[in-house]
């Protein structure tokens, strides 16, 4: 027996593809920006791989359809929602959908998030209210309506999708998604603690240099060209190469599952070492 088994009754550790049997995933952002895999469609796809209900919800019907296509050509279940993280009343509409369908809600996935570039002089106050809002607000807001779902059937666990621009200034001038982040990072910590006694887990992942679909849609305008974007991007990680979706999406399922059940404020660098190094 491993020390990873000392204290687990005999037969509890599951196998492949079944981490998340018997529960349910409601995944926020779990569309893509662009062709293929974003960090929420990879996340949605996984849960689904290992056995779990999911819920994929996206600003765009279209977009949360095609994930859920994915996951049903794959034999997994699925079913595609629409909502704005900044409408509270969408939000709700969503967790009740959920609720009528499956009953419980285990994992929540938080992934929404957008960059809009310019220091506090250049950006707009438009602007900074649309990111703030966007990618902090709307966690308080499904978290305000989730959690109650969990406290009532006694646990769950919340996966904050977070960046390595809350904790690191990189060349980008976007002021408020640094900000945005870092509250996110903070937003984590507290309700893990206040959460811990009702055996709801908070956690964040904090992915660094990514090779997805939103970057071609919100950072290549900050280079010459996309080649030159991925030059610099590639050599800003000490590995030398960007990661990808499923290198978030496998830490996320990790934190989500009962592999992790006694971490919690977590805020985990997925980063190929960038954080170290200081860069």
């Amino acid at each position: 027996m491993s020390p990873s088994d000392i204290g687990r009754p005999e037969g509890s550790r599951p196998g492949p593809g079944q981490r998340m049997q018997g529960k349910t995933a409601l995944v926020f952002g779990a569309g893509s920006s662009g062709p293929g895999w974003s960090n929420g469609r990879a996340a949605a796809a996984l849960y689904a791989r290992e056995g779990a209900q999911v819920f994929a919800v996206d600003l765009r019907a279209e977009s949360a359809e095609e994930t859920c296509r994915i996951i049903t050509a794959e034999g997994g279940r699925c079913t595609a929602l629409t909502a704005d993280v900044t409408d509270s009343e969408q939000i709700l509409a969503v967790v009740a959908a959920m609720r009528a369908q499956a009953g419980r809600i285990d994992v929540l996935h938080n992934n929404v998030g957008i960059t809009e570039m310019g220091d506090p002089v250049q950006a707009s106050e438009e602007s900074w209210h649309r990111v703030i809002d966007t990618n902090l607000t709307g966690v308080f807001l499904t978290c305000k309506h989730v959690l109650p779902v969990m406290l009532a059937q006694g646990g769950g666990s919340i996966v904050n999708i977070s960046s390595l621009a809350s904790i690191q200034v990189n060349t980008y001038p976007y002021t408020s998604y640094y900000a945005a982040k870092a509250g996110l990072n903070h937003l984590t910590r507290a309700m893990a603690v206040r959460y811990a006694p009702d055996n709801i887990r908070v956690n964040a992942v904090l992915p660094g240099v990514m090779d997805t679909p939103l970057i071609y849609t919100q950072i290549a305008g900050q280079f010459e060209d996309v080649e030159e974007m991925r030059r610099r991007r590639n050599a800003a990680s000490p590995m030398g190469r960007m990661g990808d979706a499923w290198d978030v999406a496998h830490a996320a399922l990790f934190l989500a599952s009962d592999e992790a059940r006694y971490i919690t404020g977590v805020c985990l660098p997925v980063d190929g070492g960038k954080s170290c190094a200081g860069r």
